[in-house]
Order: C-alpha cells, then structure tokens, then sequence
C-alpha cells in the first residue's frame, strides 16, 4: 500500500510539473490523485478492520476454549472428590459397624450393630458394659469347628480387613450351617465382603439371598439399601432408584432410609 501511494504520488508530481498554469483546485490531475488517494485511504483502513475483526475471532475462540477447558477439569475434580467421598462414607460406615460389634460381643443378635436376631427370636437389650465384656470374651472363645466359633473366625477376618479370606470364611460357613441362627448374619456380611471389594454383582446376588431367604431378618433394610447401593455402581439407574426409594418409603425413620434418601439426591444431582 505504501508502495502504491509512493508511485501515484510520484507519477502526479510529474503530471503536475507539466500543468503549474491550471489552478489546483481545477487541475484534472490533482483532482484525480486526490480522488486515488481517497480511495486508497479507505481501503487501507478496511484492510485494517479486518485485520481487527480476525484478532478479535481469534481471541473469542481462545476464550471459549479456554472456558470449555476449565469446565472439563472442574468436572473431573468434582467426579474424584466424589469418589474420594464414597470411599470414605464406606469405610466409615463399615468401621462403625465393626466398633458396635466388638463393644456388644460381635454375635450378639437383634441388636442395632448391624447383626439380625433369628427369625422369631425376641430383640435383644443392650446389656450393661459387663456382661458386654463377658459376651466378647465368650465369642472370643467359641470352640473351632461349631457355627458360633466359625462364624466369629470369619467376621474377624472381615474386621481386620482380609476381606478375600473373609468371603471364603463366609461362604464355607452358609455351605456347612445352613440352619444356623447365624447364617443370615453370614449372608449379609458376606455381601458387605464382597462390596467393599468393588465386587457388586456378587455383593448384589448375597444381598438378594438376604431378602429372599430370610424376610423377617432385622437386616432386610440394611440389605435393601446396599442391593440399592450395589445397582448404582453398577450403573443400572433405575433399578438402583427403585430399590433406593422402597428403602426410603418403608423406612423413613431408619439410617437405611436416611441413606437411602441422601443417594436419591445424589443421584438427582447428577442426573441420574
């Protein structure tokens, strides 16, 4: 462009030398570098917002992408802080659990350490920190080889967090007592084994047995939930809603319905 105004600037002087009689505003040639020059004017200045409008696109789109960017990494942060959160409410839960049983004697039916009483058994008090004491020390020393002493050898696997030796424990105990008043303890500890494991088809299947076996076990909420629990890491949304509901509706009252409701809003927040 600067080239160009060079040259016509140029090529007009020389026009102009040889017409210094015509006044300028009259003279056909000045008229016509002034109109070039004009015009050139204003394509250097179109040339120039363009200029300007394509940084200005540029810079949208950066902006955008950067925006887009950002969403992504809080998305992945909400997702592991929420894993981290399950995690922790999980270990949790089952720690509670484990102190309730210890302080109670560990086999102590009816009970609200998460052990059920036996179908028709009377619910249990909570006895004085004496004869609490008295009943850990009788589980403590349950002969091997009978349902009470397997059953504890295998719960104490669970609580020190050999799960894997704890779910063979478990499961030789349902196939040699199938009787026992404990089995249906066994068959849900079992599935919390298995959850805890992150192996839910098969914590599913044992939290099943528990409802379908024994529907009078004071255990049915707590296995209710976790069949809930199981099918929402599973990713079978429906299902785990269904499961997760009835827990609320028929145990509004109960830690199960209460757990069972805050899932519900989780789910609900991320539009499950």
């Amino acid at each position: 462009m600067k080239a160009l105004r060079a040259l016509i600037l140029a090529g007009g002087a020389l026009l102009a030398a040889g017409c210094m009689t015509t006044p300028p505003e009259e003279d056909p040639v000045q008229i016509k570098l002034n109109d070039l020059d004009n015009r050139l004017t204003r394509v250097e200045k179109v040339v120039s917002n363009q200029s300007l409008l394509q940084l200005s696109n540029d810079l949208e789109a950066m902006r955008a992408e950067i925006k887009s960017m950002r969403n992504d990494v809080d998305q992945i942060n909400n997702a592991v802080e929420a894993s981290r959160k399950q995690q922790r409410d999980l270990y949790a839960d089952l720690d509670t659990r484990m102190k309730v049983l210890e302080a109670r004697g560990g086999i102590t039916p009816g009970t609200s350490s998460g052990l059920s009483a036996p179908a028709g058994a009377a619910p249990a008090t909570v006895a004085p920190a004496e004869t609490a004491n008295s009943g850990a020390e009788a589980a403590a020393n349950a002969a091997p080889g009978t349902d009470k002493g397997d059953y504890q050898a295998a719960f104490a696997l669970l609580k020190n967090s050999r799960y894997e030796e704890s779910i063979a424990a478990f499961r030789k105990f349902l196939g040699t007592y199938p009787q026992s008043p404990l089995a249906e303890n066994a068959q849900y500890w079992l599935g919390e084994a298995y959850y805890v494991t992150k192996a839910y088809p098969d914590a599913l299947q044992s939290f099943h047995l528990v409802s379908e076996k024994y529907p009078q076990s004071r255990k049915l909420a707590d296995a209710l939930l976790k069949t809930g629990f199981c099918y929402y890491e599973m990713k079978q949304w429906d299902k785990a809603r269904e499961v997760l509901t009835q827990v609320a509706e028929q145990y509004p009252d109960a830690s199960a319905g209460r757990l069972a409701r805050q899932r519900l809003d989780k789910m609900s927040s991320e539009k499950h």
